[in-house]
């Protein structure tokens, strides 16, 4: 099991030149704390326009930053925007391979195609070439980060022979990965030998399911590159604190900030509708299964009720979260990544206690993180 840290860049409104300042330094002295306490991974967004929900507009700055002031830690795109208009697919290779030169062989390079008419509108992108171009993008980086000469003549893009340089220091190239937001997506990561990325949340039930037909698609997949990423990762949010009560009261909050800003964003695929995109339409009562009757209500849709974390959360005291941990690992699971905050839900200093507590209590219960943690070593960043 790999544990990661995952940062969109919330931005509270108002907007202010020294809240966007703060919220990229904040993220910089958690990942940077992250690496000292032993996680794997730390990945950060590539998004356009999407006020409060992510300021998270040049990824490629910040892992470089990252990358000067940490030792180990996995510094990862989670994910590129293959699309025309957003990145060229031989800037997406120059770029990322300058970064796992800088890094001294740390990228794990995540791709996506974008799920917004506010994004791809912003850029004037026609949603329905999108997966045609993220096909085309993942087809010729691998190439481009491999051979001497290379050319390429597409829907998307064209370029005569070249040498797109520098090259990678990993070999044969890094590691590559489809975000998945959508039931689906997996199943086109895995024949192209790609890591399977979630970047939403979904039930145990599902999880395993997905992770079922990733394998056996995947085991006999025709690789885009020349390596096979064959690992799933699953997105969860991160509280850890002693008091599990104050834990759940803090945590559900974070939760229905980032449940309502990332709703906000879903709702803009409406503007253009598009075979490339699931309609949120289908998601409406009516037309969800088992529920023939909208305007029925249930004792559950109460607002006034006070409604328990959802399934699997990683909220909570050390206990609670090792047993959610178990039970993602047992649907398959290979590595969790952990949103710590959204829009100023948890205090910087509180989410710096947060993954110390996990490193201390919780990691060595995976056989995980260092050896000093175990007996309370508490590390400070500036």
């Amino acid at each position: 099991m790999e544990f990661g840290v995952f940062f969109e860049l919330s931005v509270p409104r108002p907007f202010t030149r020294e809240s966007e300042s703060a919220a990229y330094f904040d993220a910089l002295a958690q990942a940077t704390l992250a690496d000292e306490l032993g996680f794997d991974n730390a990945w950060v967004v590539e998004h356009h326009f999407l006020e409060e929900y992510s300021h998270s507009s040049a990824p490629e700055l910040f892992l470089t930053a990252l990358a000067m002031q940490t030792e180990r830690i996995g510094l990862c795109h989670g994910a590129v925007v293959c699309v025309p208009g957003v990145n060229h697919p031989v800037r997406i290779a120059e770029r990322a391979a300058a970064l796992d030169i800088l890094s001294r062989g740390r990228l794990q390079l995540g791709t996506a195609r974008s799920s917004t008419w506010t994004e791809l509108g912003g850029f004037c992108n026609e949603p329905d070439i999108t997966k045609v171009s993220w096909d085309e993008y993942v087809q010729a980086i691998p190439r481009m980060w491999t051979q001497d000469s290379f050319s390429f003549d597409g829907v998307s893009f064209r370029m005569p022979a070249r040498n797109v340089i520098p090259k990678p220091v990993q070999k044969p190239h890094p590691p590559m990965w489809v975000a998945v937001t959508s039931p689906g997506t997996e199943l086109e990561a895995a024949k192209r030998g790609l890591g399977c990325l979630g970047v939403s949340a979904q039930s145990f039930a599902a999880q395993e399911r997905t992770v079922e037909k990733y394998r056996e698609v995947i085991a006999n997949c025709d690789p885009v590159g020349e390596v096979v990423t064959d690992k799933v990762h699953s997105m969860n949010y991160l509280f850890c604190h002693e008091d599990i009560g104050y834990a759940s009261k803090v945590g559900r909050n974070f939760i229905n900030r980032f449940s309502f800003l990332n709703t906000n964003q879903l709702w803009s695929r409406e503007v253009f509708p598009s075979s490339a995109y699931r309609s949120l339409g289908n998601l409406a009562p009516g037309k969800s299964p088992g529920r023939s009757d909208p305007a029925r209500s249930r004792p559950e849709d109460d607002p006034a009720k006070v409604k328990p974390l959802p399934e699997g959360v990683t909220i909570g005291d050390p206990e609670h979260i090792i047993a959610a941990i178990r039970k993602w690992e047992s649907a398959g699971v290979d590595g969790i990544n952990f949103l710590l905050s959204c829009v100023d839900a948890i205090p910087h200093e509180e989410v710096l206690e947060s993954l110390r507590l996990f490193a201390k209590e919780v990691m060595p219960a995976f056989g995980k993180g260092r050896d000093d943690l175990k007996v309370g070593v508490k590390l400070e960043v500036a």
